[in-house]
């Protein structure tokens, strides 16, 4: 076998133990069997949440199982394909077994990052909100830009989005939105995208085409599952209504259903305001338990603080990633130093390689300083 899939297989192999250990190979089958017995319980569904949450964690563990097999099957098949091809000097053989265990690597390190998402909340559906900063109008229109980035790479990768509330810009694009965000592992993967967002480009709104820099912030927080316990004091809140400042039309709200939430002991403010009042309460209630949570797991967990720290006001100094479309074509994280030329593709959804190099760093323990300086 010739060094380079060898290096291949070696890798390959290296995502695989890692996939092991996580999924704790030597118990799976067991827990599997354990899950199976309780699905056959005849009184399962008495309780339907706590079941929707036995068939998920069941599935989950089908799913890793399946995927380890699968990639330690086809990484066998191909080096016995290679083997036989080298024996029969027969080199079509070879280079077709030869690039599926390149495509393999690819695969296996996905996987592997994957695997590493098993914070405390990773695995939960997210809340994303979206501020304009800095930039007045200009500000706006970036902010409306980065919630469709963001929508794009969701419903890209099977998740649903929905709009929990949205306030216009005054000329153009948005003041803020706020998203729920449902899926498998969806704030494993967006909380790395809490920050300000800077973009720097001509402005479309400047008759002098003068170049402008924009800021606007991102925040995520997990959504609070049903087992965990959140108190919130009523004396602590205030819930105001008022009538939704939509960008017109007939989604316009004619009566005051909106609902705004303010935490006073941390001034934490939520708002909801695409459903009726009823629903717009209890979504804003969970925004705001979730962000409480959020403020939890910062306490423990000091990578996650030090990303929230830079979710601060929407301005310079603060932001982890740049747009710059002018005067060239680069998009950067300002923490992992990961970059792209391709910012038409970045602004349409293509985030993945972002969020990877983001959890390497955090799953490495390196601090930013550290990569920056192995730039």
């Amino acid at each position: 076998m010739r060094a380079e899939a060898q290096n291949n297989v070696e890798k390959i192999e290296k995502s695989l133990e890692l996939l092991r250990q996580r999924l704790d190979w030597d118990t799976a089958q067991h827990r599997l069997e354990e899950f199976n017995a309780r699905v056959e319980d005849p009184n399962l569904w008495d309780d339907p949440e706590a079941a929707q949450k036995l068939m998920r964690d069941r599935q989950l563990l089908v799913d890793a199982m399946e995927t380890y097999s699968s990639i330690k099957q086809e990484m066998s098949d191909n080096v016995e394909m290679i083997e036989l091809g080298e024996m029969e000097e027969d080199d079509e053989v070879v280079k077709d077994a030869e690039e599926a265990l390149t495509a393999l690597v690819e695969k296996a390190a996905k996987k592997e990052l994957e695997a590493l998402l098993d914070g405390e909340a990773d695995g939960n559906d997210t809340f994303l909100e979206i501020n304009s900063g800095a930039g007045g109008t200009e500000s706006c229109d970036w902010a409306s830009m980065l919630a469709r980035m963001y929508v794009r790479w969701a419903e890209a990768h099977g998740y649903e989005v929905e709009l929990q509330s949205e306030s216009a810009g005054e000329e153009a694009g948005i003041k803020s939105a706020a998203y729920k965000i449902s899926g498998h592992n969806a704030y494993g993967w967006l909380k790395s995208e809490s920050g300000v967002h800077r973009l720097v480009r001509i402005s479309p709104f400047d008759s002098a085409a003068k170049r402008h820099t924009s800021f606007t912030s991102v925040k995520v927080y997990p959504v609070v599952d049903d087992n965990i316990e959140i108190e919130v004091n009523p004396a602590d809140i205030r819930i105001d209504t008022y009538r939704s400042s939509g960008a017109g039309g007939q989604h316009v709200n004619t009566t005051d259903s909106a609902v705004r939430i303010t935490h006073h002991p941390t001034g934490i403010v939520v708002t909801s305001s695409e459903k009726s009042q009823h629903q717009n309460r209890d979504i804003a209630m969970k925004a705001l338990k979730s962000r409480l949570y959020q403020m939890e797991l910062d306490k423990r967990s000091a990578l996650v603080n030090e990303v929230h720290e830079n979710a601060g006001d929407a301005g310079w100094g603060n932001q982890i990633r740049s747009y710059v479309l002018q005067p060239y074509q680069m998009v950067k994280d300002l923490r992992t130093n990961y970059e792209t030329s391709d910012t038409k593709g970045v602004l349409d959804g293509d985030l993945d390689g972002f969020m990877a190099a983001t959890l390497a760093l955090q799953v490495s323990g390196k601090s930013r300083a550290d990569a920056q300086s192995d730039d």
